[in-house]
């Protein structure tokens, strides 16, 4: 049925199953159906919410659309913002419930869920729960990544263009990972590009080292980008562009226009490697335990033992280290920036929401058990960041003529990534390292994650706040004017500029970036 439209697809599965249809539905999507002889309407969202769907009811009358712009624009809607929305961006820079829009009367569909819409009645219900059951045991250890490179090859042949397909690719494991399966699904090199941002403050990383090996064993055609300058535009807020909602994206969006421009001309599809950092944390001491718990001594013995001789003094060592610099660092604000309203915060209760969201099943986290061996992996995916940061790749999209997938988020790929037992193979990632060896090179295998510190001045050269009296709801303008912020707050900081810029151009009718 190559020939068939997405869309067709989902009529006739509609047609065959009924209700049910969404339980046999994969991919990335959201849509709205017309049953006319029942005279429903059905809207859904794919199960990690990698597309969004927004709606509001007006005297009984439903808009609903993929596009929260188009909305705000009906004369109907009412655009009220949202007092809970704001301070949630104002405090960790995204809503902490995923139904939440920036506007109080206009709400976004929650990931895996359903909205029915049946003349004056409506319904939402939630149609898929992210379930991983035992561990995955075979005997050959071949079958953990003959299967990995399986799976991955049909997400990938799944969302392959016609013609060239492109890779977001840095010169670590995921991303490189991503480009040989993406050669192997296609046999074809020359359909696979990629370009890699390279990054002078961080040379230490040696993007453009790791990400040539990388390309030159594939024999795909690499494109190196100097990524130093896009990180931050300094004159961001005198410019037209907008976003949906209020955006740290903001910041970047001149930029960023222009390398999805570029890239659309090399490729329609673009491949992140968002998804192997979070199924593929590493929780050792959760696994060894639920192990005891079963009285599976066997099992246990065996991960215990191989843990003990893969990690090697050099790995205990480190360990010690770290559990030393551990004890003695200071973790910084992780509260309610100071210059947050006090009257709104009460009301909010604020401090106790933004707590109780850094913990499993917070606030806007899905209300699930805790998973017996991998409940940081698992619960971590229904976090409300996931929706935030699926957001922030549609406003990309917008940004130029091109498409973004995320193949190992592939439902197929993912839930066996959290299947595999945590040891060995969520260990530095080793299921991946296992799978690509003699397809990567052994340099950029043994790679070891780095991670990226900017010292770039980010909200340098801003212009003053106003005292248009706009924020007083929100927090005491003099306060973040007069400080002189550094780390986490700095960027708090940065997200009261960009809410004040956002209004701005609301008020003037907004002007977007497509």
């Amino acid at each position: 049925m190559r020939d068939v439209s997405d869309a067709d697809l989902c009529l006739h599965a509609y047609a065959a199953w009924g209700d049910a249809f969404l339980d046999r539905l994969a991919g990335d999507f959201c849509f709205v159906l017309w049953d006319g002889p029942r005279k429903r309407l059905i809207c859904a969202r794919d199960q990690l919410g990698v597309r969004s769907l927004f709606h509001a009811e007006v005297g009984g009358a439903w808009f609903v659309s993929d596009s929260l712009d188009w909305i705000a624009a009906q004369t109907a809607v009412s655009r009220d913002l949202d007092d809970t929305w704001i301070a949630d961006f104002l405090t960790v820079g995204y809503s902490l419930e995923p139904e939440r829009t920036v506007y109080q009367n206009i709400r976004r569909l929650a990931p895996a869920h359903a909205l029915t819409i049946s003349g004056s009645r409506a319904a939402i219900r939630r149609y898929w729960r992210l379930d991983i059951g035992d561990p995955l045991y075979f005997r050959d250890r071949r079958q953990y990544t003959e299967g990995f490179v399986d799976l991955m090859s049909k997400s990938i042949a799944d969302r392959l263009p016609a013609g060239r397909v492109g890779i977001a690719m840095s010169g670590g494991l995921d991303s490189t990972t991503l480009a040989a399966c993406a050669v192997n699904a296609t046999g074809d090199a020359s359909r696979v590009v990629a370009e890699c941002l390279d990054f002078e403050q961080f040379g230490s990383a040696r993007e453009r080292h790791f990400s040539s090996l990388a390309a030159d064993r594939l024999g795909i055609e690499l494109r190196h980008r100097q990524g130093d300058d896009l990180v931050y535009d300094t004159q961001w807020w005198a410019r037209s562009m907008t976003t949906p909602e209020p955006s740290d994206l903001i910041t970047t969006a001149h930029f960023d226009r222009e390398v999805a421009c570029d890239r659309a001309e090399r490729a329609s599809v673009w491949f992140y490697g968002e998804g192997p950092d979070n199924a593929l944390v590493f929780e050792r001491d959760e696994y060894l335990s639920w192990l005891a718990g079963r009285r599976d001594w066997r099992r246990m013995a065996e991960a215990g033992i191989f843990y003990l001789r893969t990690k090697g003094l050099a790995g205990w060592w480190e360990t010690l280290l770290r559990y030393g610099k551990r004890r003695h660092s200071d973790e910084g604000f992780a509260g309610v920036p100071p210059w947050i309203e006090p009257s709104l915060a009460r009301r909010l209760d604020l401090e106790r929401r933004v707590a109780d969201a850094f913990r499993p099943g917070g606030v806007g986290a899905v209300r699930t058990p805790r998973h017996p061996w991998r409940p940081r992996a698992v619960g971590g995916f229904n976090d409300p960041i996931w929706p935030a940061v699926f957001a922030d790749y549609e406003f990309e999209e917008s940004l130029g003529p091109m498409i973004l997938r995320h193949p190992f988020l592939d439902l197929r790929v993912l839930e066996f990534m959290l299947s595999v037992p945590t040891l060995p193979w969520a260990r530095e990632k080793m299921l991946l390292r296992e799978a690509m060896r003699g397809w990567l090179p052994d340099e950029v295998l043994a790679r070891r994650k780095t991670p990226h510190e900017s010292t770039l001045p980010f909200g340098s050269g801003l212009p003053a706040l106003p005292r248009d009296g706009c924020l007083d709801r929100y927090l005491d303008v003099s306060m973040v004017s007069a400080g002189n912020w550094s780390g986490r707050l700095r960027a708090r900081a940065l997200a009261v500029h960009v809410l004040d810029h956002w209004l701005k151009r609301r008020r003037l009718g907004g002007v977007t970036s497509s």
